[in-house]
């Protein structure tokens, strides 16, 4: 293992400081908007405006990588994204603050790609699994930790801006140093949403009101803490924990997702993501049980996305996941774009509670339709059955080291005799070359 890690420890140690100051940033500008009288649509707005900066940025981004190289596109927009941090503080305005968030973005999804391909050139492919794990314990470690930085100072003084665009411009020296050789990033045109609905509806929705929600959370979730009487240190254990949560528990509930049907899966998640919502709006003025709510909403609101990106492989050709998963992923960030400033409103118009109680409606709408079309019948999948990987919405690079694992240690799947490459039909139509999920429910009674 470290004959595989030493050549890659630039890569990490450079996400891994790049998302201690992001996740810094992130909860920070909430607490310094929300100390600064910005009121919560506001406050929703700019967590909008970032994901707008990630969805732009997966189109931008790879021509800037084709034509700058690697190196000096993480340059490039590691600087923009250290200069943005520090801009927040110089201008504490909401126009102003909005142009910033997207650009954050940007460069963020920019950062991604850079990392994610190289690491998929560079890890040997009978390892990339592991490589792929490293890579999301490092990803959500960090951003776990960075919530413990809010520590060090007041939101309201300028040491943590400098801290974040420290943590960012330290992120450029391992990657700048690096000798790898840079790979070569290609083209991935996504499925229209009109074939991605036919082939997998239940993934479709999950995404994006998982993308709804989580985008809420990443927002104003901070916010939310704060309205209900925590300090900055309570609301960095807050923020940590949903996230901790989130982690731990997406091997057991990916195992779950593997062995039974991935829509009654996907329905028990969410149920666990609602759960957590309504306790966090129950619990939301009791200190302490409000860090078990958030541990529950965590634990499941992460597993929501990986289990739609497992059940939407169910449903593809081989040749065709690559490009419905960029589909996907610009579904869920369309969420992502619109949850904050939805939720935002909701809380300006209402009351705090309104955040988790959104959280709770979102994944429970996920949950119940998943629910609904399991009872249709059993679930047939394409090719053969997907695994569920832990993972995080980050770029379409990342599903690309997966599957190329899956390749070596499984095999090529089997392609159906005479199919078109770019067929992508509703599942029950495809009789010709579907085959019954070996995890689907019993019941077939089509109700």
């Amino acid at each position: 293992m470290i004959k595989i890690l030493l050549p890659i420890a630039a890569l990490l140690s450079g996400i891994a400081l790049l998302l201690l100051g992001t996740g810094l940033l992130n909860t920070l500008l909430a607490l310094r908007g929300s100390g600064e009288g910005f009121s919560d649509q506001t406050l929703g707005l700019l967590g909008s405006a970032y994901f707008a900066g990630f969805i732009l940025g997966t189109w931008l981004c790879p021509k800037l990588i084709r034509r700058m190289g690697h190196v000096r596109a993480f340059a490039f927009l590691a600087a923009a994204g250290s200069v943005s941090a520090l801009v927040h503080a110089l201008l504490v305005d909401p126009v102003t603050w909005l142009i910033l968030r997207m650009i954050f973005g940007v460069s963020l999804v920019g950062i991604y790609t850079v990392i994610e391909s190289w690491l998929n050139t560079q890890a040997p492919p009978e390892r990339r699994g592991q490589v792929f794990a490293i890579y999301m314990a490092v990803n959500l470690g960090s951003l776990a930790v960075a919530q413990q930085l809010l520590r060090l100072d007041s939101p309201m003084a300028f040491s943590l801006f400098a801290l974040t665009a420290i943590l960012i411009t330290a992120a450029l020296m391992p990657v700048v140093a690096t000798r790898l050789s840079q790979p070569v990033i290609g083209n991935t045109r996504g499925l229209s949403l009109r074939r991605l609905w036919e082939a997998a509806p239940v993934a479709c929705s999950a995404a994006l009101l998982s993308g709804l929600a989580m985008g809420g959370f990443w927002g104003l979730g901070a916010v939310y803490a704060g309205r209900m009487g925590m300090d900055t240190a309570q609301i960095a254990t807050f923020v940590s924990l949903v996230i901790i949560a989130g982690a731990a528990l997406q091997w057991p509930l990916g195992m779950l997702s593997d062995q039974i049907d991935r829509r009654m899966a996907l329905a028990i998640i969410s149920a666990i993501a609602v759960a957590g919502g309504l306790l966090m709006a129950l619990l939301g003025q009791f200190g302490q049980w409000l860090l078990l709510a958030a541990a529950v909403f965590g634990g499941g609101s992460f597993a929501v996305y990986p289990a739609a990106v497992a059940h939407l492989i169910d449903h593809l050709h081989h040749e065709d996941i690559l490009s419905g998963n960029a589909s996907l992923l610009m579904l869920h960030g369309l969420g992502a774009a619109v949850g904050p400033a939805l939720a935002g409103w909701l809380m300006g118009m209402t009351v705090p509670l309104a955040l988790p109680l959104f959280f709770a409606v979102m994944f429970g709408l996920c949950g119940l339709y998943a629910l609904h079309q399991a009872r249709r019948g059993a679930d047939r999948i394409v090719d053969e059955p997907a695994h569920y990987i832990p993972m995080v919405r980050t770029s379409n690079e990342v599903l690309g080291m997966m599957l190329e694992d899956a390749e070596v240690t499984q095999g090529s799947r089997h392609k159906s005799p005479g199919a078109h490459p770019d067929a992508v039909q509703p599942y029950a139509d495809q009789s010709d070359t579907i085959q019954s999920d070996p995890r689907s429910t019993a019941n077939d009674s089509g109700h």
